[in-house]
């Protein structure tokens, strides 16, 4: 079978498997990345993050995850939802966890997907990751010619905007490789910059993840810090703020994943009902959600602590 034509039948299968775009760049180091890598940690932008500082030639070296690696598949996958929450004052939640935990539906397609190369183009060795592995995605989608990074440091594309998951199938075999994506098309618009209430963007492509609304609402331990109090614009788990108002993330088709769906509670749920949620309910309710990533005990005390600036 030639090249091309199992590039062509990998690419298909994987919109066939409801995956909205699909790029492949040739495995190697990310040197260009190296610098920007290393700057980042040394100024401990990562916060409590420990395990961003850890792997980081594999961050780098695919050949690392994958010995003999010789292509990235890259996948994106719409999580832009057809409904909201709604309602004033009401405690928000980051648009990616309205329905099931993404890593396991993008890894069942990704499995699929390895499946299918295995069988019907050649018996390869590989991997495949979503937000899992010490893989840089953001910047293999751009290799693989499927965005460019925004000012906001999340991966854009003209047609999806910044509302999809990243996954990618790692494997030993030589495909057609896509021209990296070389253009920037922000131009000189800084919404994402200017609309962040934590000053999080230090400047274009670079977030103090310690400033970050989602950073703060999931991956810190213990309380958020005072400073933030009047800034949190009701989000206690994960924040869109720079994303809603990205030009490229307006008029927006929605998804079609109905795992991605958000239950009828999660939009009907009131101020008061958030306030009032115990332990044995939020298991229930948030089970096979990523909220079920804070614990009841973060998100409890997120929901305290912007309550308590509506309140005031």
């Amino acid at each position: 079978m030639e090249v091309s034509v199992q590039t062509q039948k990998i690419k298909q299968k994987a919109l066939s498997l409801g995956f909205q775009a699909c790029g492949i760049a040739r495995a190697r180091r990310l040197d260009e990345e190296e610098a920007g890598l290393k700057n980042y940690l040394e100024l401990n932008y990562h916060g409590e993050m420990a395990y961003m500082a850890g792997h980081f030639e594999k961050r780098l070296d695919p050949t690392r995850l994958v010995p003999g690696a010789k292509s990235v598949i890259v996948v994106l996958l719409n999580y832009f939802p057809k409904q909201i929450q709604s309602g004033e004052n009401i405690p928000v939640v980051s648009k990616y966890a309205y329905g099931k935990d993404y890593h396991e539906i993008v890894k069942n397609k990704l499995q699929e997907l390895y499946l299918f190369v295995q069988k019907e183009i050649a018996p390869v060795t590989g991997r495949f990751f979503t937000d899992s592995a010490p893989v840089l995605e953001r910047a293999w989608a751009v290799q693989a010619g499927l965005g460019w990074i925004g000012k906001n440091g999340l991966l854009l594309n003209k047609t999806l905007g910044s509302f999809f998951f990243i996954g990618e199938l790692i494997i030993d075999l030589e495909l057609d490789y896509d021209e990296p994506c070389k253009k920037e098309y922000c131009g000189t618009c800084t919404r994402c910059l200017d609309a962040c209430p934590t000053n999080a963007l230090v400047e274009p492509k670079v977030l103090d993840a310690r400033r970050c609304i989602s950073y703060l609402t999931i991956e810190k331990r213990g309380s958020i810090p005072e400073e933030f109090r009047a800034l949190m614009q009701g989000r206690i788990f994960g924040c869109d703020i720079c994303q809603d108002v990205c030009p490229w993330n307006q008029n927006l088709k929605p998804h079609n994943e109905e795992a991605f769906n958000p239950p009828q509670f999660l939009l009907q749920m009131t101020d008061d009902y958030w306030k009032n949620l115990d332990e044995k309910e939020f298991e229930k309710l948030f089970e096979k959600s990523p909220v079920i990533r804070a614990g009841f005990h973060k998100l409890k005390s997120n929901i305290e602590f912007v309550s308590r600036m509506n309140d005031c």
